[in-house]
């Protein structure tokens, strides 16, 4: 803010010095003493021939600015002087003015401000000290808890690893034994075969040497006497010679192929093997057998008939009992070889339907529980496996009724045009073998389809791996599970679905690792292929993958490759 006052109108102010001390605002200082009487103009002395004037200004700093001009005015009078000097001296007071209320307000602030500030840092302090205590403490808990789980689950695994060192060394000997005795069949039947080889091709020989003297005979006494006919005859003789010997080749030929598939014939008989299409057509043979003859006479006779729903009637809820309990497993299958196979005997009519009615429950019971919980599976696999090793006729049984409920599945092979008895399988005939179900003239979806049957699948694999006091038929003994892989991958026609990727899944999950410790390096090979036909395609041709491209083959082939994979990495 500036203070000043009214200036002369001067077009051409000119400066000169002051006379006399001033104040710091440009006015005389109090301590001069002022003539009263105006200056003369001969004092003022100017140095022009103008007028001078004076005024003076202040800043906005309370500092005088002081600006002299020489003019020609009239003197001041006393009161314009003193006016002048009071508000110079009001502008000095307030411009050196300091209040104390606003100092002590100002230091107030600050104080309070620097306790605010104090007081914050020690809440914040003392909040991180305790959340600190809190952190440690529940550390100090949480690694407490930790320890002592970490101690029950290495307990737990140790019990574990020892049983399972227990039992591999058990299933090790029974291997090496059952190797051993293989073995020893092999060799024999090998060095049989080789005899008689030997034999037939040391008979041949005799007799070509023979042939071919009785032919070197006629020739010399035909040259002899037909002299002049002899390029003729020569030529002929090439001709049948050519055509001797093209026989000969095609007979030999024919003999190699006939004594070839007797060789792998008497080896798959000493060694209990058979074909694919030898186990379907005895497990049709079997079921066709049951139901013309024992099933047919129990249901027309009465008595009999009585007797078959009574004892059908007990073994459904026992199948539905079992429990993971060992103690259960053993109790359900006494009473069920009770029940079916009595002390005092049975008719064997009634006996075989027993047999059918407890298989039958056996896989109505895999295709609901074992789809639903595959823990359930296991259960239901040693009551089979006992029953399997104890009832007599109950293996045939068990497997046609297998047949019967999974189609071609269990052998595995493709279901062929006609049936054991030459009857054509067409439309409904040819589903109802494949094992499918019919409600209301509807067939049941794949997805059904795909469960029920590894549902029950999953049991016949469990079954092959179970410990049993005895062996059981070849049919549900271990080396048939090999036999199963090895049918499935030859077999291309079944591979591209996806009932095949999902039984494999489960034939995997139940028994991968143990065959891995089986069949070793072996094993593993048959793995790869299966994983390069699930992968890159099947026969290496990218159009056919394992599975199918239905979603449900496809969600097994990665099942099936995920499986892999962990048997490998394991």
């Amino acid at each position: 803010m500036r203070y000043g006052l009214p200036r002369s109108p001067s077009p051409s102010p000119v400066r000169r010095q002051p006379r006399r001390r001033s104040s710091g605002f440009g006015i005389p200082s109090d301590s001069e003493s002022e003539p009263e009487e105006p200056v003369s103009d001969v004092d003022r002395t100017p140095s022009s021939p103008s007028s001078l004037s004076e005024s003076v200004c202040f800043d906005s700093d309370g500092e005088p600015r002081v600006s002299l001009s020489v003019t020609k005015r009239e003197p001041r009078s006393p009161a314009e002087r003193r006016h002048i000097e009071e508000t110079v001296a009001a502008i000095r007071l307030r411009t050196r003015h300091h209040d104390p209320y606003e100092e002590w307000e100002k230091q107030t602030r600050m104080d309070a401000l620097r306790t605010a500030r104090k007081l914050h840092d020690n809440d914040l302090l003392e909040t991180y000290e305790q959340r600190a205590r809190l952190r440690d403490q529940d550390l100090h808990a949480l690694t407490v808890r930790h320890d002592q789980q970490m101690a029950e689950v290495q307990k737990l695994l140790s019990a574990l690893k020892f049983k399972q060192q227990n039992e591999f060394n058990q299933l090790r000997i029974q291997w090496n034994e059952q190797d051993k005795v293989q073995h020893e069949r092999l060799e024999c039947a090998i060095r049989l075969e080789e005899e008689n080889h030997r034999k037939k091709l040391e008979a041949e020989r005799k007799k070509r040497e023979e042939e071919e003297r009785k032919r070197k005979l006629e020739e010399e006494k035909r040259l002899a006497e037909e002299e002049k006919k002899r390029q003729e005859e020569e030529e002929k003789r090439k001709q049948k010679e050519a055509e001797e010997a093209a026989q000969r080749a095609k007979e030999e030929a024919e003999r190699e192929k006939r004594a070839s598939l007797a060789a792998a014939e008497e080896r798959r008989n000493v060694l209990g093997m058979t074909l694919p299409d030898e186990d379907w057509i005895h497990a049709r043979q079997t079921l066709k057998n049951l139901k013309a003859g024992p099933m047919k006479t129990v249901k027309g006779d009465k008595a009999l008939k009585t007797q078959w729903s009574a004892i059908r009637r007990q073994i459904t809820p026992k199948i539905g009992q079992l429990t993971q309990d060992p103690a259960t497993i053993a109790r359900i299958t006494s009473q069920i070889f009770d029940l079916v196979y009595p002390q005092q005997g049975v008719s064997q009519l009634l006996y075989m339907a027993a047999l059918s009615s407890l298989a039958k429950a056996i896989l109505l019971q895999a295709e609901t529980e074992v789809t639903a919980e595959k823990k359930s599976a296991f259960p239901l696999a040693l009551v089979t496996a006992n029953l399997l090793e104890k009832l007599p006729a109950f293996p045939d049984i068990f497997f046609a009724k297998l047949v019967q409920r999974a189609g071609g599945w269990p052998v595995p092979c493709a279901i062929p045009s006609t049936d054991v008895d030459g009857t054509a399988l067409v439309d409904g005939a040819r589903t109802k073998a494949m094992g499918y179900r019919v409600h209301n003239n509807e067939q049941e979806s794949t997805s059904d389809y795909v469960s029920r049957v590894s549902g029950m699948m999953r049991v016949y694999f469990l079954v092959m791996a179970a410990p049993v006091s005895n062996p059981l038929d070849n049919i549900f003994r271990l080396p048939r599970y090999w036999t199963y892989f090895a049918r499935m991958l030859n077999d291309e026609k079944l591979l591209p679905t996806a009932v095949a990727a999902q039984v494999l899944y489960a034939a995997l999950d139940v028994g991968g690792m143990e065959a891995r410790h089986v069949w070793g390096k072996q094993w593993i090979k048959l793995l790869e292929l299966l994983y390069e036909a699930a992968t890159v395609g099947i026969g290496g041709k990218s159009e056919t993958v394992l599975g199918g491209p239905t979603p449900e083959g496809k969600a097994a082939c990665v099942r099936v490759q995920l499986e892999i994979e962990n048997i490998i990495r394991s």
